[in-house]
């Protein structure tokens, strides 16, 4: 560190020094290696500035002798330089990098859920018991026909495009296999397959191990084409296109060498130790005519028989674009907006492109049934899903059903210390390092995904009682069970709602 840009350690380790017993759990757990033993004291010590903030000593700790606590260092008052501001400005004085970052976007712009509030069943339209009376959460996502048609018996032809049927309408989103651990992976996918749900490789290809899943797998192909192959595109239950993600709409991917390692570099097919650089455009891409093409050759590939998503980021034209997917022949589109996830991102893009996925989601949607071709394609959401309300209210807003990421990681242990990009995750998840991999138990990791998707069914199908509906389809783009809080007409007018008390 240059001596003009000496940044202090934004956390410090507190240590409380009559708990503390010296028995080094701190110093074995912390992949930065923040903690010390000083045999000549026998005493601990940390340096701050490698703190992460990632909680695993605090954790961990037999006797709580240890808090992370913010360091309370501060520069002189001012609104417009602010301490993060200078911060970055030294650090970028000093290593002339661009600054990266992990996990979704941390700046308090609105969050249009917080300000949205449901409906409920009075006198004239009872509610419903959901422990008592049948509850429907089974979603189908994909094209939807016209019309029903008709044999010469008068039955019901099947001209049902291939569908995916999930027993709630929630999954899990793409998340590489490099990006995130073996273990991380195996457990995602267990999880699918036990809730009848579906996990998306993201775009690092499918491990070998996990081909046994592809009933709840969902592969994806993105701009690097990385794992891809004929196999691979057959081994799921759909395809998805990654045109674009929340976190870094038009930017492309970038994995490094040191997580390519041996596993990653076999699936990936490319060399161990490279970086793994998606562009960010597809190269083969330029028009709602070529993308048409690929959805059409990936069709061609799997013989008709699984549906295609393409994913793109909530960006301000996100209706139009939507619009183009959905007469390209896709299936479903996946919105991915601004407070997604990723491994790593540029901060001024991750932090400062896109829109709310709220928005989006209710822009779309209406450009869709205005325009008279909303059952052509199933729409998935996410971006920052952090409750079942949360999606309770995307589904009202026109979602079909709604991706998990960073939730999910949250479920096998993440502490969102958004240091992702370092490899050196204490909790197994974001790492390729074995001994920190291990450290993710697949068994347990499982089971805590089944947990919270399980404890959101309930309560969805609660707040399905208490609204008098017992179908989730009755609530799909259902914008009158929803009323605004605090937000001006132009708000109300893009999602759709009315303000609470009209």
């Amino acid at each position: 560190m240059g001596v003009w840009g000496g940044v202090y350690p934004e956390y410090e380790i507190a240590r409380n020094a009559d708990r503390c017993v010296v028995c080094r759990v701190c110093e074995r757990q912390c992949a930065n290696e923040a903690h010390e033993y000083i045999p000549e004291i026998n005493k601990m010590a940390a340096d701050d500035a490698k703190c992460v903030n990632c909680h695993r000593c605090v954790a961990l700790c037999p006797t709580r002798a240890l808090k992370i606590v913010k360091s309370g260092n501060t520069y002189k008052e001012n609104m417009n330089w602010t301490e993060k501001t200078i911060n970055e400005i030294y650090k970028q004085a000093d290593t002339g990098g661009v600054l990266l970052s992990s996990m979704g976007n941390p700046e308090p712009y609105p969050i249009y859920f917080d300000k949205l509030t449901l409906n409920a069943s009075q006198v004239t339209n009872p509610s419903i018991d959901p422990l008592r009376e049948p509850m429907e959460t089974r979603i189908f996502l994909g094209a939807k026909p016209n019309a029903i048609e008709r044999d010469e018996n008068g039955k019901l032809k099947n001209n049902l495009p291939p569908q995916l049927k999930l027993t709630m309408p929630m999954m899990f989103a793409a998340m590489s296999y490099g990006a995130i651990s073996y273990n991380a992976h195996e457990s995602l996918a267990r999880a699918a397959e036990e809730l009848g749900v579906f996990y998306n490789t993201g775009e690092g290809g499918l491990h070998e191990d996990f081909y046994r899943y592809g009933k709840n797998t969902i592969v994806q192909v993105a701009s690097g084409r990385f794992g891809v192959h004929k196999e691979y595109l057959n081994a799921g239950m759909a395809v998805e296109i990654k045109m674009g993600q929340g976190a870094k709409p038009g930017i492309g991917g970038h994995l490094p060498g040191a997580k390519i390692v041996a596993d990653v570099s076999r699936t990936r097919m490319i060399p161990e130790g490279a970086d793994a650089i998606s562009p960010a455009p597809h190269h083969d891409i330029y028009s709602i005519e070529d993308l048409r093409q690929l959805v059409y050759s990936l069709k061609e590939t799997t013989e008709y028989q699984k549906p295609v998503i393409v994913k793109i980021a909530a960006v301000h034209n996100v209706a139009a674009i939507a619009s183009g997917i959905a007469r390209s022949g896709a299936d479903i589109i996946a919105l991915d907006g601004f407070r997604g996830g990723t491994g790593a991102a540029p901060t001024r893009i991750r932090d400062c492109v896109g829109i709310p996925i709220e928005l989006a989601l209710a822009g779309v949607d209406t450009r869709l049934r205005e325009e008279g071709i909303r059952d052509r394609v199933s729409i998935v959401a996410s971006g920052g899903i952090r409750s079942s309300t949360d999606i309770f209210k995307a589904i009202a807003l026109g979602a079909d059903c709604v991706y998990l990421g960073t939730a999910a990681l949250m479920a096998l242990g993440c502490h969102l210390c958004r240091s992702c990009q370092a490899g050196k995750c204490n909790w197994g998840i974001a790492t390729q390092t074995p001994e920190l991999v291990k450290r993710l138990n697949p068994n347990i990791g499982y089971k805590r995904l089944v947990n919270l998707m399980r404890a959101w069914q309930h309560e969805i199908e609660e707040m399905m009682g208490g609204m008098g509906i017992n179908s989730i389809e009755a609530l799909k783009g259902n914008r009158l069970a929803l009323r605004g809080v605090g937000l001006n007409e132009k708000e109300l007018a893009i999602l759709g709602v009315k303000h609470a008390g009209e």
